[in-house]
């Protein structure tokens, strides 16, 4: 995993944000909007580290926004996102994302370009690259502080481990089939 980080010096060039934390469907409208400036994003892609790549493209006490580049062996594991809903906005390739059920196996689809999600704070989910050279843009509000990082045994028993939203996300356990 590799990070940059990249203030972006014009916050007028965002789409417009409300000085408030947002709800998940605003989430979802608002880094769909974002992906659609191409020119405040691109130059944060790369695709050349050898693992996953993410850069913080902006963070105010209401929002956080970072640009997340995959490929199909990038896996973060199952996670929460603490008290922040979230949106994503994939604009290049595809993403996976699955959620754990309890007694039977994850539900998963792909994402793919063109597409966004959003989810609220209760939400557990594992992403992964389903296409090299994936690109996608995530947002949280209220801004990330600590993230849920889950293990689940081979006897099914889920524990939580609590991460800084700066720690890398990996998977704890065996890579889902």
């Amino acid at each position: 995993m590799t990070i940059d980080t990249v203030a972006v010096t014009d916050p007028a060039d965002l789409p417009d944000l409300p000085g408030r934390v947002l709800t998940p469907q605003e989430l979802r409208l608002w880094v769909t909007e974002l992906a659609a400036r191409t020119a405040l994003w691109e130059p944060l892609v790369r695709h050349d580290t050898g693992k996953r790549h993410y850069a913080s493209l902006y963070r105010d006490g209401d929002i956080d926004v970072w640009v997340l580049c995959w490929n199909v062996a990038d896996d973060t594991g199952w996670h929460d996102h603490d008290t922040s809903s979230g949106a994503v906005a994939v604009t290049r390739g595809a993403v996976s994302e699955a959620n754990p059920r309890m007694g039977g196996e994850p539900v998963t689809r792909v994402v793919p370009a063109g597409r966004a999600f959003a989810f609220g704070p209760d939400h557990i989910h594992r992403m992964a690259g389903a296409v090299d050279g994936s690109v996608s843009i995530h947002a949280y509000s209220p801004p990330l502080w600590r993230m849920g990082q889950y293990s689940i045994s081979p006897a099914g028993v889920l524990r939580r481990h609590a991460v800084s939203y700066a720690d890398e996300l990996r998977p704890l356990d065996a890579p889902v089939p």
